[in-house]
């Protein structure tokens, strides 16, 4: 799957350029309409939204199916091809999203602080929109509609860039957004995709700045790393996902084996599934045979240290692991298992090797559980539960632009308030500085 790496080295021809800056100019445009837009005139929208893509299902289907058959032609993982796939549930379920974002407060507006200063002076620091909000991402159709959503809500402006592995699911998708928008009377412009011009496109958008507020790239480490070092726009860095679960002494059976099962296997090809196992040596004898069985019923291959080695049973797929394993974020039925000396142990490990997504804890100690918590430095960090609920719809902040792992502005699921800057209003009374 191409992905942006190298951009410096695109040629951008000025047809391209001259074509995406005049969308960029369109959407700016349309974020001044989204600004003063009413909630009731926003909710409508989502709702409309949500109606035309569930009305629009099999067309949308029939453009996702040539993207799947061209890439699992192509040779797309197992993983990233289930993250490209649209089946009708999903479509449902993306759809069900927006109209759970119409039931949010809106955030813009809101009042963040305010104050009455000694000399009269009346502060009030309030969310306004960010503008117009960019996205690069990559072989996920759902994000298309994710992004629309939160945009809009946000007050915000969209301008899309998705990539050529879903191209044509995202062309069916943002023509019936757009259709939607357009019947309840918002501009169409406020939704608007860019995968028509390529990596030259997405050149000039990570450079449309002035024009673009903030750009949020969303796939894998080459393309994300490649926005945040060569974008003019800033940039909010997200999503690589090298999580980790880790099994305390105290680890319940049951519990050990579902959260470890389900925090792999649910959905391999997404960010927050785990891809290390670590698990104390005091636990190791007790937890790991039966962790190891139901991963092998799952098909999931082992890349575990000697340690763990041992407790795998008879037809599990085991390799042995390597430096590599440790640092690498699969996507795929692939799991690195190391036997680690204590909870210390498991936090060092986790601290060289982490992404700074997520880690899980199982544990039946508390004074564990917040150890563990105290002494780690990611954007999210469960107890006793999958690494699979760090997610904006399993949050309840709705859908997600992505999962932030910078600690500037944001970090962990970027939801509606994530979309959203601020401005202080001053109210005098004839004031002035002395």
């Amino acid at each position: 799957m191409p992905t942006l790496v190298g951009m410096t080295d695109t040629a951008i021809s000025a047809d391209v350029e001259a074509a995406v800056l005049e969308a960029c100019q369109r959407a700016k445009v349309a974020s001044r309409v989204l600004a003063t837009a009413t909630r009731v005139t926003k909710d409508a929208a989502l709702h409309a939204m949500a109606d035309a893509l569930v009305a629009d299902a099999a067309r949308i289907g029939a453009a996702n199916a040539k993207d799947v058959d061209r890439e699992r032609e192509g040779g797309m993982n197992p993983g990233l091809l289930d993250r490209l796939t649209l089946t009708e549930e999903r479509i449902g379920t993306i759809a069900q999203a927006l109209r759970f974002l119409a039931s949010l407060p809106d955030p813009v507006g809101e009042i963040k602080r305010g104050s009455t200063l000694p000399n009269g002076l009346r502060l009030i620091q309030k969310a306004v929109p960010m503008g117009v909000v960019g996205m690069i991402y990559e072989a996920r159709p759902n994000v298309t509609v994710d992004a629309a959503g939160l945009a809009l809500k946000s007050g915000n402006a969209a301008v899309l860039r998705g990539g050529s592995a879903a191209a044509q699911s995202n062309e069916a998708i943002v023509a019936v957004l757009q259709d939607a928008l357009e019947s309840v009377g918002l501009p169409r412009d406020a939704v608007q995709s860019i995968d028509a011009y390529g990596r030259e496109g997405a050149k000039v958008l990570m450079n449309a700045r002035g024009l673009v507020d903030v750009l949020v790239p969303r796939g894998g480490r080459g393309l994300i790393q490649a926005v945040v070092r060569e974008s003019t726009v800033p940039a909010i860095e997200t999503g690589e996902g090298n999580c980790h679960v880790y099994l305390d002494a105290s680890a319940p059976l049951e519990r050990a084996v579902n959260i470890t099962v389900n925090s792999k296997t649910h959905r391999v090809g997404v960010c927050n599934a785990a891809e290390t196992l670590l698990v104390h040596q005091d636990a190791a004898g007790r937890v790991l045979p039966a962790v190891f069985a139901a991963l092998a019923q799952e098909g999931v291959t082992l890349h575990a240290d000697d340690a763990s080695a041992a407790y795998a049973p008879a037809g599990a797929h085991v390799v042995p692991a390597t430096q590599e394993d440790w640092e690498t974020e699969y996507l795929s039925l692939d799991l690195a298992v190391k036997v680690v000396a204590d909870i210390d142990d498991a936090i060092a490990h986790i601290g060289r090797y982490s992404t700074g997504h997520t880690e899980a804890i199982v544990t039946d100690d508390i004074n564990a559980a917040e150890h563990f918590v105290s002494h780690l430095d990611s954007a999210a960090v469960m107890v006793n539960a999958s690494t699979r609920f760090t997610d904006g719809g399993e949050l309840g902040l709705g859908a997600e632009i992505g999962i932030s792992t910078q600690k500037l502005h944001a970090r962990g699921p970027m939801g509606l308030a994530e979309l959203t800057t601020t401005t202080w209003v001053v109210y005098g009374d004839g004031h002035v500085r002395h």
